[in-house]
């Protein structure tokens, strides 16, 4: 097993290396090209919908660092046996890790919107990669011992105890003791060098060379990181430097009530980019093309001279669970979507609005949600700042009354006017609904579940949300006591959540559940029968244990 120690190491080193060169290319040419990015990214693709839903539920906004420790380590797991093999069959394992480059080239250029020049950093890496491996594999295998030497007789005539007996021995019946071989009796014990130097100058030299390798393995890894924190700093200095123009629709007042708005650092994340855009507002531009009499171009500047709009707008993601956390309330100001697409002539048949983004996502939404009225939007602020970064800097698409997955893409670069007939989105190639309008959801957020409460009034408190319909009542019940209505604090429209409190008089020691639910303008009671976001958002009613003492 010591044996496969070095030849393994050779062929983590020649990996390490190649993906190093390749994240330094990346750095420089795309952060979308780099092979893990790429790989990541088809995963994701790949990946059945349940597998994806249980990542999100379960590992939030860690799921994409822990998607690339896991690619990276498959990939150390076969450079490794990749190594091993080098020992006896060299050619096919440098085959085998160049293969591992073309396999990333091909994900790269399969990735929505890729280019052409995309495929150069994997390709390098494979490249690398074999070539590291061949100068490495030979000096990892380790030399074989020499032979034992013949030891030399004690004396010219040897002894009994030096001579090997054999049957054949004329004197093995005599106990006479018989010269040995004349090429024994002249051989001379070789020195502690001879025994001792194979096996250093082999060790010695496979350490050199690998300690080379890693040098430049870091250099090259080092010099990519610093590089894309210069990509992100120039990225953040661009967002800094634009003045948001003060909107000619202005919105309400802001709501002062604590937990109203979702401060822009905890704002929600869920989307399949593994490395955030960094997108240069000068260079950006956005194109509105398909069923239009007459398409469009916009700059970032175009935009900033549109009479803008002001407007609080709750945001969730269709893969929240009952009472999860991917919903937020931002004040958000933007370029009202209506005009826009009026502008450009929308054509009669066309009832899909395909947004694409810097990330490859593709996201459709009903051309009758943004033309009815609503307050649909290209976002250019979020709570009185620029677009953040991970929030789709510089525009991102907003649509009060959908789920994300259908009218909030992120990093957007243009509108096609299309049919839901003709092309489905991403999410709707992997099965999620068409048309994803917001159910009614409500969620406690105090107490928290399996709180231990003192005896006495206990504040239940939490938010509900039925975005563009609007929230009529809360209710609480505990145990199976009948419901109880809570009370609603003010909002400025139907298209924010709602928070409701109601006062319990705890006065009962013991083990209790609490329920809530909701209803919306409409007269419809929030589901009470417990469904999974898949295909079209959860339903069911929160519930969670709490103690009275």
């Amino acid at each position: 097993m010591r044996r496969l120690i070095r030849p393994a190491l050779s062929g983590l080193l020649a990996a390490a290396g190649g993906i190093a060169t390749a994240e330094l290319v990346a750095s420089l040419v795309r952060p979308e090209s780099s092979p893990l990015v790429a790989i990541g990214g088809t995963v994701i693709d790949a990946t059945p919908t349940p597998v994806k839903e249980y990542a999100v539920s379960t590992f939030g906004t860690n799921d994409k660092p822990l998607l690339i420790g896991t690619i990276l380590v498959v990939l150390a797991a076969l450079a490794a046996a990749v190594g091993v093999l080098a020992v006896r069959h060299r050619t096919a394992a440098l085959l085998a890790i160049g293969a591992l480059g073309l396999v990333g080239a091909a994900a790269a250029l399969a990735r929505p919107g890729a280019r052409p020049l995309d495929a150069l950093p994997s390709l390098l890496a494979g490249a690398v990669s074999a070539v590291l491996l061949a100068w490495l594999a030979p000096k990892a295998v380790t030399a074989p011992p020499p032979p034992s030497p013949v030891p030399a007789p004690d004396s010219a005539a040897g002894t009994a105890a030096t001579k090997p007996w054999t049957p054949s021995d004329p004197g093995a019946h005599a106990g006479a003791a018989t010269p040995q071989h004349p090429e024994a009796a002249t051989a001379t014990p070789p020195g502690p060098e001879t025994t001792a130097a194979p096996g250093r100058t082999g060790r010695r030299s496979f350490l050199v060379a690998a300690g080379l390798v890693a040098l430049g393995t870091a250099l090259a890894g080092g010099l990519a990181a610093i590089i894309r924190r210069s990509g992100a700093q120039a990225a953040d200095e661009a967002r800094g430097a634009i003045t948001l123009p003060a909107p000619a629709d202005p919105g309400p007042p802001p709501e002062q009530t604590p937990g109203f708005y979702t401060p822009n650092q905890d704002f929600y994340r869920v989307d399949i980019a593994l490395t955030v855009p960094r997108i240069d507002p000068r260079q950006w531009s956005l194109q509105i093309t398909g069923m239009v009499d007459r398409p469009v171009e916009l700059s970032f500047d175009d935009l900033l001279k549109q009479p803008l709009i002001e407007r609080d707008i709750t945001l969730n993601c269709v893969s929240n669970e009952v009472g999860g956390p991917y919903v937020g309330n931002a004040r958000w100001l933007g370029v009202p979507l209506a005009p826009l697409l009026r502008a450009a002539g929308v054509q009669a048949g066309a009832d899909q609005i395909v947004a694409r983004a810097a990330d490859g996502i593709t996201i459709g939404t009903p051309v009758a949600t943004v033309l009815d009225g609503r307050d649909a939007m290209l976002a250019l602020g979020m709570n009185g700042q620029a677009l953040p970064l991970e929030h789709g800097f510089p525009v991102r698409m907003l649509t009060p009354g959908l789920y994300g997955y259908v009218g909030a893409a992120k990093w957007i670069t243009s509108l096609e006017l299309s049919t839901f007939s003709s092309f489905d989105a991403y999410w709707v190639q992997r099965g999620w609904a068409q048309m994803g309008p917001v159910k009614t959801a409500s969620r406690i957020d105090r107490p928290k579940a399996f709180a231990q409460l003192p005896a006495g009034t206990v504040t239940v408190a939490g938010v509900a949300w039925a975005q563009h319909r609007g929230i009529s009542a809360v209710e609480v019940q505990v145990d199976d006591a009948p419901w109880q209505q809570a009370r609603l604090l003010p909002v400025p429209s139907t298209d924010t959540w709602v928070q409701w409190v109601w006062d319990w008089p705890a006065t009962t020691a013991g083990n209790h559940t609490l329920r809530v639910r909701a209803v919306d303008s409409t007269g419809a009671v929030q589901a009470e029968q417990r469904a999974d976001p898949f295909p079209d958002g959860a339903t069911g009613w929160q519930t969670l244990a709490v103690t009275v003492t």
